[in-house]
Order: C-alpha cells, then sequence, then structure tokens
C-alpha cells in the first residue's frame, strides 16, 4: 500500500522538463514586442510563474500592459512546438503507475493549462497515468494560492493528511503550506536543496525516485 492516498504533482520541471519549448516560446515573444531577450537561465528561472507574472519578470515592467498580448502571441507559438519538445523523465511513469498499483490516486496540479498536460502526454508517452488534473483554467488563482491542490483534494474525496504534493520548485513548497499538505521536493528545477531546507519537507530527493523512495 502506497503510504498516502493521494500523490499530487506539479508538472513543469517535476514530471516533464519542457525548458527547451519554454525557452523558443519566450524568446520568440520578446522579440516580437522588440523586448531584449534575457539569458537562458534568467528565462529558465522564471518556470513555475504564470506566463503573466513571467513577462513583468522579463521585461522588467510590473503589471506590463502587454502582460495579456504577451501571453497569447506565446501560446500560439507553444501549440507549435511545446508538446513536441516536452521530455518526460526516465522514472516519471515507473513512478506514477507503481504509485496507482499500490492504490495511490494520482493528480496534477500546474500553471500550465491542462490541455498541454494532457497532449504532452498523450504525444509523448501515450497513456494517461493519473487521475486528475487541475491547470491554470481550472482556478482564479494560481500558485502558491492553494486552490489548485485543494480542487483536486476534493474532486479525489482525501483530506490533507492523506496527501503528498511533489514539486521542483519553492513556489511549490509554498503551495503547499498554503494547502496544509506535506511536501516532497525535487531538485530538477532552478530551486536547490537549501533553498527547500527553509520549508516543511518530507523528503528533498535531484529525481522523483530519489525523492520519493520512502513515501
Amino acid at each position: 500500500m502506497a503510504r498516502y492516498k493521494a500523490y499530487i504533482f506539479d508538472f513543469d520541471l517535476t514530471l516533464a522538463d519542457s525548458s527547451g519549448g519554454i525557452l523558443e516560446c519566450f524568446k520568440h515573444t520578446l522579440k516580437h514586442y522588440g523586448c531584449p531577450v534575457p539569458d537562458d537561465r534568467t528565462i529558465y528561472n522564471t518556470i513555475g510563474h504564470t506566463l503573466q507574472d513571467s513577462f513583468d519578470i522579463l521585461t522588467g515592467i510590473p503589471m506590463n500592459p502587454l502582460r495579456e498580448e504577451m501571453r497569447n502571441v506565446y501560446v500560439e507559438k507553444a501549440n507549435e512546438v511545446m508538446s513536441a519538445h516536452t521530455y518526460f523523465y526516465g522514472d516519471t511513469l515507473p513512478m506514477l503507475e507503481k504509485l496507482r498499483k499500490n492504490g495511490a490516486q494520482i493528480a496534477i496540479v500546474s500553471t500550465k493549462m491542462r490541455y498541454r498536460i494532457v497532449e504532452s502526454f498523450e504525444m509523448q508517452l501515450h497513456v494517461h497515468p493519473y487521475d486528475l488534473i487541475v491547470g491554470l483554467e481550472d482556478v482564479s488563482a494560481p500558485k502558491p494560492d492553494p486552490q489548485g491542490i485543494i480542487k483536486a483534494m476534493e474532486e479525489l474525496g482525501v483530506t490533507p493528511d492523506e496527501v503528498l504534493y511533489v514539486g521542483d520548485s519553492y513556489i511549490d513548497a509554498q503551495t503547499a503550506v498554503n494547502a496544509g499538505v506535506e511536501f516532497a521536493a525535487v531538485t530538477t528545477g532552478s530551486t536547490a536543496a537549501e533553498e527547500f531546507e527553509k520549508y516543511p519537507h518530507k523528503a528533498i530527493g535531484s529525481t522523483l525516485s530519489r525523492a520519493l523512495v520512502d513515501l
């Protein structure tokens, strides 16, 4: 039996590396609007934020009046390239299948659109090893607001003490605290283990397998 009744995962840089597509889409959009294009690391470090907030960061303009237009241009480009440039980590599918085999429910809560996550699974893995996806279009406030995790718990029929949330970002760690659920971190994103140590956590691992080995 799995230790938790439900395991809820972030998507980008937790289950899959879509950074190549993300970088391409941000660069395309910034060039489209004649904005300076930051280095790859600066763009990479915005993964986990909403697109609008990322554009505020990358342009240096808080509440950029073009943020929604920029999001639309990004999405148009993402429709062309994102799923083809999304690569699931080698232990993602085995881990999700193992947890489900052991009786756990699997959900994904992400600031990515739900349809894009479904498309990535269909294109790259050809399976749907999850019970539920809560995407950005399913909530009125993104992480670290706990709304996505709360919605997932309600639909799965579980309580906070029956849930482990797994993510790669300090934003995910904050979300777990706000939702009142336990948290396990993977260092496959831009947040270092030392940063995760500042937050309540059950485990910190360099991969899903290492983070969840005893969970």
